[in-house]
């Protein structure tokens, strides 16, 4: 494992996209939400996904010039066509513009179709958090999870992510599939050749899957399938993540006319490859229509740290929210640089090559 330093890695990642046709201040947009992942210890989706959207690009399922419809506008709503640009930036404008209205009106909701992958669900409400608001955001994606009591993948890992302002140095920022584990962390289990845990992933017939590399290849011919928050049957209560990644089906695909589920495989009934047509859902808050700023961050913040405070388990030594492991990462990746194994390393070299970028060979 190497380490790169963050501005090496965002850099590079800004000369990939700008490489393939992508404006600067949109190769820019990328690279910040995707460096923002690295920073966060979120290794699935920073620059670790660098060539899977290379990939899409170069298949010409995903455009690098983004072109945003506004089909519908209220005061407080909006309905865009994303038109198949960079997710990354469609949804940073998105909440950019659910973010405007709520300043004015108080709340804002902006819904997208036929966007693409926009990396980590919580940068969005993140963007709200920063600017004394709250955040809310969801979005589909290709099916990978099997309902309760099935084994076909039919609804997206679904992400669902909420950020509130508070008076600790950090957000509450909680962004988390409804699956038990996504698609992202079985790859990194593949470039680090590790299976995933028993539980994460279930065969054809319900049965455990733990080899990485077979979990991808079977995910593909949909003969594996993740599954949902609390696992499978009603022991565990899976029925609730089966439930929270249908609720964010609904809020993702029916607010825009989108598709959603076999729709999203990103193939035609031929088997050409098409793009993927996402649905996303952005929603802003502003605190202040409500309450005072200050006295909401107060209260966000005394929730936190009476959970923090209370009883520990034996052996544990701390107890978090969510969010404050991210917050304490971003100092260490900045100190220690981005981590790149030897597979995320050669990926990294085939898209250097490929588009002739120069400069980058002491890291890369």
């Amino acid at each position: 494992m190497n380490r790169i330093p963050v501005n090496v890695i965002q850099d590079f990642m800004i000369a990939v996209f700008e490489g393939l046709g992508t404006p600067p201040e949109d190769a820019r947009i990328c690279s910040e939400i995707l460096i923002a992942a690295d920073l966060r210890g979120i290794e699935s989706h920073g620059v670790g996904r660098l060539k899977y959207y290379y990939d899409r690009i170069t298949a010409g399922v995903q455009l690098t010039k983004t072109e945003i419809e506004v089909v519908k506008e209220t005061k407080t709503t909006a309905l865009w066509d994303g038109h198949h640009g960079m997710g990354h930036v469609i949804a940073y404008r998105a909440m950019q513009m659910a973010m405007e209205k709520a300043k004015e009106y108080g709340l804002g909701a902006v819904t997208v179709r036929n966007g693409t992958h926009f990396g980590i669900a919580g940068y969005y409400p993140l963007m709200a958090a920063e600017e004394g608001m709250m955040g809310f955001t969801v979005t589909n994606a290709r099916p990978a999870i099997a309902p309760t009591f099935g084994t076909e993948p039919m609804l997206g890992t679904n992400p669902i992510a909420f950020a509130a302002p508070s008076d600790l140095p950090y957000p509450f920022c909680f962004d988390g599939a409804t699956s038990i584990t996504q698609r992202g962390k079985i790859e990194v289990a593949a470039r680090a050749d590790k299976p995933v845990p028993e539980g994460w992933v279930i065969d054809d017939q319900g049965n455990p899957a733990t080899d990485p590399d077979a979990i991808l290849e079977d995910m593909a011919k949909a003969t594996a399938a993740l599954l949902p928050l609390g696992g499978a049957g009603e022991l565990y209560a899976g029925y609730k993540g089966y439930d929270l990644a249908t609720m964010v089906e609904i809020l993702s695909a029916s607010l825009c006319g989108g598709v959603f589920m076999k729709d999203l495989l990103g193939f035609t009934p031929d088997g050409s490859r098409r793009p993927y047509m996402l649905g996303h859902f952005f929603l802003a808050i502003d605190i202040e229509h409500f309450c005072p700023l200050e006295l909401s961050r107060r209260i966000s913040g005394q929730i936190m740290r009476a959970l923090q405070s209370s009883r520990r388990a034996p052996g544990q030594d701390r107890i978090y929210v969510a969010g404050e492991k991210e917050y304490e990462s971003q100092a260490l990746v900045r100190q220690r640089g981005v981590p790149v194994n030897r597979m995320l390393r050669r990926e990294l070299q085939i898209m250097r090559d490929e588009l002739r970028i120069s400069g980058y060979r002491e890291h890369i």
